[in-house]
């Protein structure tokens, strides 16, 4: 089942506004071996961080298109929810150190494309706390 990480397994909330992305993203943090929820714009987002359910890992896209809330502005409202929550970031513009100062603190991020390697290391490095990867 993925690679072999051992056995940390998470509950994951993917957040991506485009359905294909959304189930490519799902799938691929399945087969890392962790639980997924999704979430198709912030306001579905918001009201999951808000009941009791277990996250451990925010994957959020950071342009989600159909909102006038980002996935900057989730990732904010989401730890002040849950602040030991673990964020992880993609998007497939380009990031300027603007927006990189507007990330959570200790977040990590991944560029568009990713395969399915790298998503499944910038996973495992954000929920291990690890050096963050693809800081491009």
């Amino acid at each position: 089942m993925g690679i072999g990480w051992g056995k940390l397994v998470a509950n994951v909330l993917v957040v991506e506004d485009e359905e294909a992305l959304r189930v490519i993203a799902e799938s691929i943090v399945a087969e890392a071996g962790h639980e997924t929820v999704t979430a198709a714009n912030f306001t579905q987002a918001l009201a999951l961080l808000a009941n009791e359910q277990t996250i451990d890992l925010l994957f959020t896209d950071i342009a989600l298109e159909q909102d006038n809330h980002g996935g900057l502005e989730l990732a904010v409202k989401a730890r002040e929810l849950r602040p030991s929550l673990r964020m992880l970031y993609t998007t497939g513009q380009a990031v300027t150190d603007g927006m990189r100062a507007m990330f959570v603190e200790g977040s990590h991020f991944i560029p568009k494309p990713y395969t399915l390697e790298a998503l499944m290391t910038a996973v495992q490095y954000a929920l291990q706390d690890g050096d963050p990867i693809n800081d491009n």
